[in-house]
């Protein structure tokens, strides 16, 4: 990974961390994205006016993101989209068999030392090294 692609992680990584902090500490709240975006799709009136604020905010950081650094997204998917939406409605459905997604076990529940989700995070990562690993052998995936 080149220096400069580095330094975007990290602070990327900075951010998630800060945005999740300020939000446990602030409203007592876990930045779960696949709960917090669930209870928005299944009109769950409590709670409601702090979850659009956060998915309204990822929505225009993307956007401010994209407007700040053009390069970030030009790059094309290189995989089908059909397969990108059977993904996401994958981990939408095991996060809702898992209680909890990838960045509410792997960011905050891990930074909590859940055990719960240290065995969640490691579970999602081995499946995910695992799917990638099977479908590139198949030549799926490149």
């Amino acid at each position: 990974m080149p220096l400069e692609e580095f330094k975007m992680a990290f602070v990327g990584g900075l951010i998630i961390g800060l945005a999740s902090a300020v939000l446990l500490l602030f409203n007592g709240r876990i930045a779960g994205i696949a709960g917090i975006a669930s209870r928005l799709i299944t009109f769950s009136v409590k709670d409601l006016m702090w979850r659009l604020d956060f998915v309204i905010g990822l929505i225009l950081g993307g956007l401010f993101l994209k407007n700040i650094l053009p390069a970030s997204f030009e790059l094309e998917p290189q995989t089908p989209l059909w397969m990108l939406g059977l993904a996401g409605l994958l981990v939408g459905f095991g996060s809702s068999r898992g209680s909890g997604c990838t960045s509410g076990h792997g960011v905050c529940g891990i930074s909590r030392l859940s055990k719960r989700s240290i065995v969640a995070t490691l579970t999602f990562m081995a499946a995910g090294i695992a799917t990638v690993f099977l479908l590139r052998q198949m030549g799926a995936y490149q």
